[in-house]
């Protein structure tokens, strides 16, 4: 607040002042440069040496240049996504600047926007086709490190009102069980799991009855079998991994109960493994006891093709084509 008796500031003064002193410092640089207009510097860097040119336009930082209104930095020249989006801004503000300076006087047949006009053309197509080509290296390193990446499927049960097919989760029960439950085992599924799922619950004894497990010790200190019940987990195809490697050339076939939880993208990436097999391309060898699927990551897998048209007789009469099981078998693990 202003004190009693204290003269009056007038501010617009000082701020036209201000002004006026700003304006002569401009004219000053102009005058000291050559140009008129304002100054703007293009700012490049080979090693540690910057290198100033002076043009029409506005003042840059030194680490970067600046057409227009657009600021390119070395942050955006060296990331992989500077591509359609910053290179057509990048055409709009040297178009911006050349009408700016199209006025200019000619050097050597070329006014000084036509050179700007190369120079930004040229600067941005050489990022795009850097860019491109990194990001077309980066997305062959990914696919060979962790496979093709799978389509999206509409599976029937991913919506949030959407419940599983349970005549889908019935036949997948049997394809595993005519297929897969050679290697693979489903160590953390019971029988009792089945029941109301896919089978009733006599059924589910009934299938259970047909195995014998391992219990005991009885009153003598021994071991038994005993016909399985509902409690009983489904039998494994070997008694530890050892012995799963031994019969499978030193590959351990992994456990389904969460297999599409424990892989990425779950249930499109078995769906498409199972249906992935083809030969290997021009250039690819793939070492004999493997098999060339895409979607496997690094491309060669142990396991070979288990599907085909007519592998399985359904006891709904669906006819069990290739895709029909590689969905009902990626459908029954989904569930668990």
């Amino acid at each position: 607040r202003r004190k009693r008796g204290e003269a009056k500031t007038d501010w617009p003064s000082l701020s036209r002042g201000r002004g006026r002193r700003e304006k002569r410092q401009t004219q000053r640089h102009r005058e000291a440069a050559g140009v008129s207009g304002s100054s703007c510097f293009l700012t490049t860097r080979v090693g540690r040496a910057p290198l100033e040119r002076q043009f029409v336009g506005r003042t840059a930082p030194r680490n970067s240049f600046v057409v227009g209104e657009i600021g390119i930095s070395p942050t955006h020249i060296t990331h992989p996504m500077f591509q359609l989006r910053s290179l057509l801004r990048l055409r709009e503000g040297g178009q911006r600047l050349a009408s700016q300076v199209s006025g200019s006087a000619a050097v050597g047949g070329e006014t000084v926007s036509d050179g700007l006009m190369r120079l930004v053309c040229t600067a941005g197509l050489g990022t795009l086709a850097w860019a491109s080509l990194s990001f077309g290296e980066s997305v062959a390193a990914d696919e060979a490190e962790h496979g093709l990446a799978s389509a999206d499927y509409p599976w029937p049960h991913n919506g949030v009102f959407s419940s599983y097919d349970h005549a889908s989760i019935r036949r997948g029960h049997q394809v595993y069980q005519q297929v897969c439950a050679a290697c693979h085992s489903v160590a953390l599924l019971h029988y009792r799991d089945l029941v109301g799922v896919c089978y009733t619950e006599d059924e589910a004894k009934e299938m259970a009855l047909e195995n014998e497990v391992t219990d005991g010790p009885d009153d003598t200190g021994e071991m038994f079998d005993r016909p399985a019940k509902l409690s009983d987990p489904l039998p494994r195809p070997y008694a530890n991994e050892e012995g799963a490697r031994y019969a499978n050339g030193g590959a351990y076939p992994p456990d389904l109960s969460l297999i599409t939880k424990a892989r990425h993208d779950g249930q499109n990436y078995v769906f498409s493994l199972l249906l992935g097999y083809k030969d290997p391309p021009a250039g690819v060898h793939v070492r004999e006891g493997l098999y060339y699927n895409p979607y496997f990551p690094g491309g060669a897998i142990a396991m070979p093709k288990m599907l085909a048209d007519g592998g399985v007789e359904y006891d709904d009469g669906t006819p069990a084509t290739e895709s029909q099981m590689a969905k009902d078998v990626t459908t029954f693990p989904a569930q668990a």
